[in-house]
């Protein structure tokens, strides 16, 4: 099996194995999909306030350790 190249790139100083962050990215991808999510929800004021800073909080640690 080939190992597929990812499209996530740390920041400078933060080091994680090759698997760790092809695990941490899967995360950062679910992560940015269900942010997406929200925004869409709270359009339709469907969503909890709650929900929107889980994910804001999220997202904000997917951007301390990926470019």
């Amino acid at each position: 099996m080939t190992k597929k190249t990812s499209e996530w790139q740390l920041q400078r100083g933060i080091k994680m194995s090759e698997d760790t962050v092809a695990e941490v990215a899967k995360i950062a991808c679910a992560l940015k999909a269900l942010s997406m999510f929200t925004t869409l929800m709270i359009d339709r004021e469907d969503c909890p306030p709650d929900l929107q800073q889980t994910v804001d909080e999220g997202v904000a640690a997917i951007n301390k350790l990926f470019v």
